[in-house]
């Protein structure tokens, strides 16, 4: 989803966020172009230097960046923290490519379009090696815990998600699962990995994970809520990309669960069977509204925008912690 879109042109908080920590992500950058070097196989950097340099607003980083200095710190290792999860996202998007056989990312022709599935795969694993690396460095076992269980999660995930899909059982518990392994686990280890190096008190390192989870959810959530209705210049992909390629988003188990016989055999045929037909999507849109599918769910994400904003009281007064809380009112606010 596209943070930056929208009539609004007062500066978002994520433009405050890039604004107040220009020098750290300045050193990110610079740490992330070193390291997604190959002296051996060029293709590396192309292929990285493709989807990294595409535009992506970096917020994950930011968050590990924000959390850190929220929380006093003053060391060098959060920048070490801030490149390994761009590069476990980065990863995680060439393999997400792979498996959705997708053609666009952030408005451009995705990796595997551009070279093939081969590279996108073996780049994405050689981000992973880095990400590790790169998590060593600092020497702090425990954000070593974080980061690599946060890598485990995603993965699991995406699986969950896999055998998930298209199968018109899913209820929401799974979704939710699926959710905190694809999305907000990236999330809360951002915000969580920061606070630990900061050496913060432990009710604000467990505070920074919770806004980390609850935000990633809401994120999605609206992630998800756009696809059915945002602008491909705002989501960074077509409106109904994930219509046409079968998933079970929020806004279609809500309607599933709540379908009689022939709105259910729709979803059965769209879905679980993948015959798509001409006028599908505008049909499941209308479905999504009618049965309030589409209302419950921009419900859930303002719920978990505001579990988001709520976990930051314990955290000190600084304007880092009021852009923080803006970011999470801001992922939702297209919705309301």
């Amino acid at each position: 989803m596209g943070l930056d879109e929208g009539p609004n042109r007062a500066q978002k908080p994520h433009e405050a966020l890039a604004d107040w920590l220009a020098d750290d992500m300045q050193a990110v950058n610079a740490l992330i172009r070193d390291r997604m070097a190959s002296e051996h196989a060029p293709r590396i950097p192309q292929v990285t230097a493709h989807l990294i340099e595409a535009g992506g607003k970096r917020l994950r980083p930011m968050l590990v960046a924000a959390a850190a200095r929220l929380c006093g710190y003053a060391g060098p290792w959060h920048v070490h923290l801030a490149a390994t999860v761009e590069f476990i996202h980065t990863a995680t998007l060439l393999h997400d490519d792979v498996v959705d056989e997708s053609q666009r990312r952030r408005g451009r022709p995705t990796a595997n379009l551009l070279w093939d599935n081969k590279s996108s795969v073996l780049v994405g694993d050689y981000l992973f090696a880095r990400a590790f690396q790169l998590m060593v460095e600092p020497g702090n076992l425990r954000v070593l815990s974080i980061l690599s269980n946060a890598a485990a999660t995603i993965a699991e995930g995406e699986v969950l998600q896999l055998t998930a899909a298209q199968d018109l059982r899913t209820t929401e518990e799974v979704y939710l699962q699926i959710v905190r392994g694809k999305t907000a686990a990236l999330f809360s280890a951002a915000t969580e990995s920061g606070g630990v190096i900061a050496g913060a008190p432990e009710d604000q390192v467990r505070a920074l994970f919770t806004y980390g989870d609850a935000l990633g959810i809401a994120f999605q959530i609206a992630d998800d809520l756009l696809d059915y209705g945002g602008s491909a210049a705002v989501i960074g992909k077509n409106t109904g990309d994930d219509f046409r390629e079968r998933k079970l988003t929020l806004p279609v188990i809500k309607a599933v669960a709540r379908a009689g016989d022939a709105d259910r055999a729709f979803w059965q045929r769209v879905i679980a069977r993948g015959d798509q037909q001409p006028g599908d999507l505008d049909h499941a849109m209308g479905l999504l509204t009618t049965s309030g599918a589409m209302a419950d769910a921009r419900a859930d994400a303002l719920a978990w925008s505001a579990r988001a904003r709520a976990a930051l009281a314990v955290l000190p007064d600084h304007p880092l912690r009021g852009m923080l809380d803006g970011l999470a009112d801001y992922v939702v606010e297209r919705l309301v």
